[in-house]
């Protein structure tokens, strides 16, 4: 069974039910993606988790429309400075996961462009932090449960891969181009062509 997760129900609206897929609705932001989620997975056992969503493209990555396959995702965890935090004991954060590279390689074969995430808690809504973000960062596109997601699934022994339909550009709202309608077209189709070969 595969487990089909999303932000909020109207991400899969597109979505046929079928009889080896299982859908859980998560909510918005990184800590009710990684509770619903690891939930799920401790109540049952799946092959296959799909992080499934809209995403921000930062400038010359993707379109409104597009749809990506997200093989790396972070989230800023650290200090300010960038340096990372020191822990007793050895003790370490951890600040990226990853979809299942077998996966996304395949995926990928189908011309959906492969790119790096970052999971925020806010949406960039200013050029600047835009800037920071893909310069600093190397981010790419930009969701609120990504890394959550895929770091609750790690954590499970789960396989998982995050899918993104592209809705807006990241930076200043007004000229984000923000079109729901045109992120869920594209995740429609990434959706699909996963299925077709998970």
């Amino acid at each position: 069974m595969i487990l089909l997760a999303c932000a909020v129900e109207a991400e899969l609206r597109f979505w046929e039910p079928r009889d080896d897929v299982a859908t859980l609705v998560m909510g918005v932001g990184p800590v009710e993606a990684s509770c619903a989620l690891t939930a799920a997975l401790c109540e049952r056992r799946y092959r296959l988790v799909v992080n499934a969503g809209l995403a921000g493209a930062f400038d010359g990555i993707a379109r409104v429309g597009d749809a990506v396959i997200v093989a790396e995702d972070m989230m800023e965890l650290g200090l300010e400075s960038g340096a990372p935090l020191r822990l007793p004991s050895g003790e370490r954060t951890f600040d990226t996961a990853r979809s299942v590279a077998s996966l996304v390689a395949r995926l990928g074969g189908k011309d959906f462009l492969t790119v790096r995430g970052i999971t925020v808690s806010r949406v960039t809504s200013t050029e600047q932090t835009a800037r920071r973000l893909a310069a600093e960062l190397g981010a790419q596109v930009e969701s609120m449960e990504g890394f959550a997601a895929l770091r609750a699934a790690e954590r499970m022994g789960v396989p998982a891969i995050e899918l993104r339909g592209i809705s807006n550009r990241c930076g200043e709202r007004a000229s984000s181009g923000w079109d729901f309608d045109a992120g869920i077209a594209g995740l429609a189709r990434i959706t699909r062509s996963l299925l077709e070969l998970a």
